[in-house]
């Protein structure tokens, strides 16, 4: 009995001794990763700044009315090249009553005046041909009669211009929309029969059409403050049109903007450049665009990919893991120069031929491998 107990007894211990066993295998017996390297190497860098913005004419003018009224026959149409002194459209007046009223009155007061001064002046001309009165009262009557012929013919024209918007009856330049400038009419917001208000002091008036001259275009973008600094007038840079299939042009930047603006949490600040258009390139008002700008170039720089970098959690500086003689990685902090976003200088902390380790590389399950 007690032998077979002892049996039961040494078959547990030795179950028990071989699952422990087993354990301490298993937990000492991970897959080693095998780390890929990478080495420094020479290349040119070339840091750039983008701005987004859109193309724009240089010259764009409104034409506003100089006096209200209706649109009575507009003349041309969106896209059409018009001359400097081409007719755009006209405009027809709609008297106002209380000062057409008003103007009415104007003329019989003056009229009234104007007849009492010529019967003085009959009267006095009478009386110094007989010698009664002196030659200065009769100067003074004439002189009178003048000012008041004066006076009527000021409120005749101005009873005219309130009536037909101008003395000619409507066929003046203030009835009729001229064109500026030569150049592309962009855009007509307004259409026959739609009221118009005049441009003065107090209002900026409708606008009949906007013309812009085509031939000479503009970039204007916005730049991030970290980057405006970096830039100066004068400077070659390259816009890019997406609508026209990523096509590039090169422009020079003309005009940097002193004072920046918000805009989402970030200030930004206005640049234009000049723009050299290709003349067999169609090219529309408002096109998006992007402008590229190298703000910094080196060539045969000293560098590493920048995937290669890592930052310390605590102190955030820069360091990379390089492969020693016994087969293990050290850490080695970098000094970092410039980078165009995939490859990236090293100033110091690495030498040529050192076997940098590629942390971040994807395992075959499509997950990033750990760190040792």
């Amino acid at each position: 009995m007690k032998k077979a107990v002892k049996i039961i007894l040494g078959i547990v211990v030795l179950i028990l001794l071989v699952i422990v066993l087993k354990y301490f295998k298993d937990s000492n017996s991970k897959d080693i990763v095998d780390y890929e390297t990478e080495e420094p190497f020479y290349a040119s860098i070339d840091t750039k700044a983008v701005a987004t913005g859109k193309l724009i004419p240089e010259e764009e003018i409104e034409l506003k009315p100089q006096i209200s009224g209706i649109v009575d026959k507009i003349l041309v149409e969106e896209g059409d090249i018009v001359q400097k002194g081409d007719l755009i459209a006209k405009i027809r007046v709609v008297p106002n009553e209380q000062a057409l009223v008003s103007a009415s009155s104007r003329i019989k007061s003056v009229k009234f005046s104007r007849d009492n001064a010529q019967t003085l002046f009959n009267r006095n001309k009478a009386l110094f041909e007989k010698g009664v009165i002196s030659k200065q009262d009769f100067e003074n009557s004439e002189l009178s009669l003048n000012q008041a012929q004066e006076e009527l013919s000021q409120a005749q024209n101005n009873y005219q211009i309130i009536k037909r918007g101008s003395l000619s009856g409507g066929r003046s330049a203030n009835t009729n929309i001229i064109a500026q400038i030569s150049g592309t009419v962009l855009e007509i917001p307004v259409r026959e029969g739609d009221q118009v208000i005049e441009s003065n002091n107090f209002n900026a008036g409708t606008t009949i059409a906007t013309i812009a001259d085509m031939s000479v275009m503009i970039f204007e973008g916005l730049v991030d403050e970290a980057e405006v600094g970096k830039l100066e007038e004068g400077k070659e840079i390259t816009v890019i049109l997406g609508a026209i299939n990523e096509k590039e042009f090169p422009a020079i930047l003309t005009f940097i903007a002193p004072k920046g603006k918000e805009e989402n949490g970030a200030v930004q600040f206005t640049i234009k450049a000049d723009v050299e258009i290709d003349p067999s390139t169609k090219i529309r008002a408002g096109y998006s665009a992007n402008a590229e700008i190298e703000i910094e170039s080196k060539d045969s720089t000293f560098c590493i990919k920048e995937a290669l970098l890592q930052f310390n959690r605590i102190t955030e500086k820069p360091f990379v893991e390089i492969l020693n003689e016994d087969g293990k990685f050290e850490k080695k902090d970098v000094e970092l120069g410039i980078s165009d976003g995939i490859n990236i200088e090293i100033l110091d902390g690495i030498e040529e031929g050192d076997k940098i380790k590629v942390w971040n590389k994807a395992s075959k399950d499509g997950e990033d491998d750990e760190d040792n």
